[in-house]
C-alpha cells in the first residue's frame, strides 16, 4: 500500500470485528504476530502496520510529529475502507492512538492503551539530552562522530532510542519526545482500556493511574509480574484482556 508517497507494509490476521494495532518506537508488526494470532482465533480481524520509519515501511521524507503520524493512520484506515474499528497502541503507539482518538473519534469503538507514552514532561535530564542532540548534529562532519555520539548518549540517557535511530528518524524522535498529552487526555470520550505491566520500568505504573484519572470513561487492567512489553512477555494474557473488552 502507498500512503503519502510511502510504501507501507502491514499484515491482516483473521476475520470479524476489526482491531488496528499501533506498535511502539523501534518495533514492528512482527512483534505483535502472536497477539494477532490469538485475537484472530477469537473472531477478531487484526490489522498491524509497520508505522513509517519502522519494519519494512518507508521512512517519512520529513521529520514527522504525532500529528503527522495521526494523519497517516487516518489515511491508512481510509484506504482499507474501515468505517468503524477498535484501536490499540503500545508505548509511542499508545500516544499516537490518543491523538487518533481525538482527531476521528467517530470511527473508533474502543481504545486500548498499552504502556502508553502519554507523558513527556521536560525534566532537566531530558532538556539536556535535547540540547546535546542539537549540538552534536552541528559536528556531524568530524571523524569518529557516530561512535562518540552513541557513547555520549548512552552515558546521558542510558539506553536512549535516539542513539539507535538513523537518518530522518533522529529528528522524528526529537519531535516525538517533546509532545506531552497530559492536557488533552480529559478530552477522550471513547471507552478506553488501559493495560499496564506491573513491573514496567520504562513507563511507571503511576502514569497508568494518571491516565485512568484523566480519561473519564476508562478502566485499568494491570498485568502482574510483567514489564513494558506484555505483547512479548505474556501475549496470551494481553490478548485475553483485549478480547474480553472488545
Amino acid at each position: 500500500m502507498i500512503i503519502k508517497g510511502l510504501k507501507i507494509n502491514y499484515k491482516t490476521l483473521g476475520e470479524g470485528r476489526p482491531l488496528l494495532i499501533l506498535h511502539g518506537w523501534g518495533s514492528r508488526s512482527d512483534n505483535w504476530q502472536k497477539v494477532g494470532e490469538l485475537l484472530a482465533n477469537n473472531g477478531v480481524k487484526v490489522i498491524i502496520p509497520d508505522l513509517p520509519g519502522f519494519g519494512q515501511s518507508d521512512k517519512p521524507q520529513t521529520s514527522w510529529n504525532l500529528d503527522e503520524y495521526c494523519d497517516f493512520v487516518e489515511e491508512f484506515v481510509k484506504n482499507l475502507g474501515l468505517e468503524r474499528f477498535s484501536l490499540s497502541g503500545h508505548s509511542f503507539g499508545g500516544a499516537l492512538a490518543v491523538k487518533c482518538g481525538l482527531k476521528f473519534p467517530e470511527k473508533i469503538d474502543k481504545l486500548f492503551l498499552v504502556g502508553a507514552a502519554c507523558f513527556r514532561r521536560k525534566a532537566f535530564r531530558k532538556k539536556l539530552f535535547y540540547i546535546i542532540a542539537k549540538i552534536f548534529k552541528v559536528f556531524s562532519f568530524l571523524p569518529f562522530y557516530s561512535s562518540i555520539r552513541k557513547a555520549f548518549y548512552k552515558f546521558i540517557v542510558r539506553k536512549s532510542d535516539y542513539s539507535y535511530a538513523d537518518g530522518i528518524m533522529k529528528d522524528v524522535y526529537l519531535k516525538i519526545i517533546k509532545q506531552d498529552l497530559l492536557d488533552v487526555l480529559s478530552r477522550i470520550q471513547i471507552s478506553t482500556i488501559i493495560i499496564w505491566g506491573e513491573k514496567d520500568k520504562i513507563k511507571k505504573i503511576k502514569e497508568a493511574r494518571l491516565i485512568k484519572e484523566k480519561i473519564q470513561n476508562s478502566k485499568l487492567e494491570i498485568i502482574s509480574d510483567v514489564g513494558h512489553s506484555p505483547h512479548l512477555e505474556t501475549p496470551g494474557k494481553l490478548a485475553e484482556i483485549i478480547s474480553e473488552n472488545l
